[in-house]
């Protein structure tokens, strides 16, 4: 037959650690084929520091994405508290206390933020669920999908309760209205 047989990679195994350097260098620099010795180890770790930046700046860029969209929040419960003005007067008038109010305005914003962090949660694991089979098929990258862990926990409860405390800023603006500055017509 005439089929040459080529051999792409070897595992080579060593008695000692000291020599490892040597073997490279040694394999490195053979000038009858070209040759090249990898250090798993090392050539992982380096992967794994650049995967980790990337990681770091997506990291980044989604906490800019979450700041944005519960600043979004923000205003528009401060533009709708500005159309609501009458509405949080009358049910002052009907005996609704200041508190009663603010916890009003702080469990929409909760509410808000919760439906969207489950909202998101939820579109992310089902593009996961679709993507999951092309991306293996493309690039033989296969994605298990399973329970969030620890951390993933922590930065979702971390922004409800973000979610919460910028639902306070409109709601102690709307605990400071009278509430005869609600019940006046304002030309």
């Amino acid at each position: 037959r005439d089929e040459s047989l080529s051999i792409s990679a070897i595992f080579l195994g060593l008695q000692s650690r000291r020599d490892v350097l040597t073997v490279q260098r040694t394999i490195n620099e053979y000038q009858d084929e070209p040759l090249s010795a990898v250090i798993p180890a090392v050539a992982l770790q380096e992967l794994w520091r650049i995967v980790g930046t990337v990681e770091k700046s997506l990291l980044a860029v989604s906490a800019f994405v979450v700041l944005v969209g519960l600043t979004g929040m923000m205003v528009a419960i401060m533009t709708s508290l500005q159309e609501r003005r009458r509405e949080m007067a009358i049910l002052r008038a009907v005996g609704a206390r200041p508190v009663h109010i603010f916890a009003m305005v702080v469990g929409e914003a909760a509410f808000v933020t919760t439906a969207g962090v489950i909202l998101g949660v939820a579109v992310f694991y089902g593009l996961l669920l679709i993507a999951g089979p092309i991306i293996c098929s493309y690039f033989g990258l296969f994605i298990t999908l399973g329970l969030p862990s620890i951390n993933e926990i922590g930065v979702i409860s971390v922004m409800c309760l973000v979610g919460v405390a910028i639902g306070c800023i409109p709601g102690y603006q709307i605990y400071r209205y009278s509430l005869a500055d609600g019940m006046t017509i304002k030309v």
